[in-house]
């Protein structure tokens, strides 16, 4: 009998060095996220706005932080490109540009928050790992506390500087409506940055956040009391039941693709907004096939989404798991199958599609 040995696949040496050249790039920003943490929690991006061009004894005083520790920091920082060094002064900086990013807290690309909602998908590799197993979902609640002041930190920024500007504006004759006073739900509200920041810019109108988690909900509210705002409240309501009716707004920010029913939450808005109500839909970036999404942004929304919206989701009801890369042909399906008549991408932003949908 003849055996039909197989040869080992010829290795290209070329690809294999290109390839450990990557993975080892993958590895240095695997490994430097805990130091962006540090970074961010101790002032360290800000003393470099601050005091810069400095060397590390000078941030080192600045910050109340070890020198030892502060000058691996920086050299860390400065071979992963994030701040600037000059070898020829020895002294670090920050560029406008690697300022927006990691220091000025009115910017909207900073991007230290998705670093605490990653670090609590590392302390869940145990939990998702039975997960994976099982095919059960994870409730949101169910995960580490980082995420939700991570998701708070990593969406504000963006929140405060496009949904007032830009994104209700793309909206038919919503703004105007906020203006002379309008009745607004925020459905999935979190700790409630998005109905804050549309409370204050509209004080004629009366705003409702709605959230399942509770310990979202009473930061939300808390929030709410130091900010002195009068026309916003923070409730525990599902997306498929929250109470109320006759609203001229109805938000959903990044959370519809999280739910496991969102045709049933379609279902109940359009039963509880006005007949010339409006629904807003803010949802991460995605085209509508998998080809079109590999790319950085749909590598960082399919790996949040493998850990946290698609767990989120299979965790409750229906659990239809849409994740975080649905794209719009999906969302509109489920719009129009929850009653929705009209459906649109009112605007859209390098990482969020803007939708509205209509009775």
């Amino acid at each position: 009998m003849e055996v039909n040995e197989q040869k080992a696949p010829q290795v290209n040496e070329e690809k294999l060095h290109e390839f450990l050249v990557k993975m080892v790039t993958e590895m240095g920003a695997a490994a430097v996220g805990p130091l962006i943490l540090i970074g961010d929690r101790l002032g360290l991006y800000k003393a470099l706005d601050d005091y810069g061009p400095a060397g590390s004894k000078a941030l080192a005083d600045a910050t109340g932080t070890g020198e030892r520790y502060m000058r691996e920091w920086l050299a860390a920082m400065a071979a992963s490109g994030y701040i600037t060094y000059e070898p020829e002064t020895e002294l670090y900086s920050l560029s406008p540009e690697q300022s927006m990013v990691f220091s000025n807290p009115n910017s909207p690309v900073l991007m230290t928050g998705a670093y605490y909602a990653i670090s609590s998908m590392y302390h869940d590799e145990e939990i998702m790992e039975k997960a994976f197993k099982s095919g059960e979902g994870v409730a949101w609640g169910d995960h580490h506390s980082c995420l939700f002041c991570g998701t708070e930190k990593f969406f504000r920024p963006s929140y405060s500087t496009n949904l007032v500007q830009n994104w209700l504006p793309s909206l038919d004759g919503v703004v105007e409506k906020l203006k002379r006073g309008a009745k607004v739900a925020d459905v999935g509200c979190g700790h409630g940055a998005s109905t804050m920041i549309m409370a204050e810019a509209f004080p004629n109108s009366t705003f409702i956040g709605y959230d399942f988690h509770k310990g979202s909900v009473d930061h939300a509210a808390a929030e709410a009391k130091k900010s002195g705002l009068k026309n916003i409240s923070f409730e525990v309501g599902a997306a498929q039941d929250f109470p109320g009716e006759e609203y001229d707004l109805v938000a959903f920010f990044d959370c519809l693709h999280d739910m496991g029913d969102p045709v049933g939450a379609c279902k109940h808005v359009v039963q509880a907004l006005k007949p010339d109500g409006t629904c807003l839909m803010v949802e991460p970036f995605a085209n509508d096939t998998l080809a079109e999404n590999l790319n950085p942004v749909g590598r960082a929304f399919y790996s949040f989404s493998t850990l946290l919206c698609v767990p989120s989701s299979l965790s409750q009801y229906v659990g239809l798991a849409l994740g975080a890369q649905a794209g719009e042909k999906r969302l509109r399906d489920v719009a129009i199958q929850g009653g929705f008549k009209r459906f649109r991408r009112a605007t859209e932003t390098p990482f969020n599609l803007i939708l509205e949908a209509r009775p």
